[in-house]
């Protein structure tokens, strides 16, 4: 097939482990603003979302809220992420950053996530991929969350590529179809037992990152620009 002009991936649940830790998080959120909720309530809602999306959603089911914004609600929920992280090194998946590397000898590579700017650029960092890294778009840096492709056309654009010549690497059923509806090669990973994804139009998929011969699809390795 073509070799990409970029790869675009996404973060949570892709190169790191968090989705999970994320949700309970905000169970503990909302909890302590006096509602109830549950982790299996919760976590269907946040895979693959962009916080905007989820902090929305959750001022309206859960008024207890308050009139508090994205920001403030970040700020706290990262209190609650944190005693459930653990050491953020156990959340990186080792197979998807190695794909990762590869990646960026074939192509530019950027992460288009719907996890704050500055969480997605201190992910790069744990991940040790900040320099192989073009780009990073967080949620707040394009129009609408996946599945909406505004976030994977506005990286295309502002790489000046052809949207069609890209692959996008994703874990979630919003995702995929944010790359598929954004004329984009996507490469599913299905990798989440807690909540069934469905990858329908994904080009490729896989269970580990690992698995997927980057030579047999789109020629040997050259440097990246």
């Amino acid at each position: 097939m073509t070799r990409p002009a970029a790869f675009f991936f996404d973060l949570d649940g892709t190169l790191v482990d968090t989705e999970a830790a994320w949700a309970k998080a905000i169970v503990d959120l909302v909890v302590m603003h006096g509602g109830r909720t549950t982790l299996g309530e919760i976590l269907p809602s946040v895979v693959g979302r962009n916080w905007l999306d989820i902090d929305a959603a959750l001022h309206e089911r859960f008024p207890e809220l308050g009139d508090s914004t994205p920001m403030q609600d970040a700020i706290e929920l990262r209190k609650y992420y944190n005693r459930h992280a653990g050491d953020p090194r156990a959340m990186r998946i080792e197979s998807s950053i190695a794909f990762y590397r590869k990646a960026a000898m074939r192509a530019p590579c950027a992460i288009v996530s719907g996890s704050p700017h500055d969480d997605v650029a201190r992910a790069a960092a744990l991940c040790g991929i900040a320099e192989l890294t073009k780009l990073i778009l967080g949620a707040g840096d394009y129009a609408a969350g996946k599945p909406s492709p505004s976030g994977y056309l506005r990286a295309a654009e502002l790489l000046g590529v052809d949207p069609a010549d890209c692959v996008v690497v994703e874990d979630s059923t919003v995702g995929v179809a944010a790359g598929v509806a954004a004329g984009m090669r996507v490469l599913a990973l299905d990798r989440s037992a807690a909540v069934k994804q469905s990858f329908t139009g994904a080009t490729w998929c896989v269970k580990d990152l690992s698995t997927f011969d980057l030579d047999r699809e789109f020629g040997a390795a050259e440097a990246a620009s």
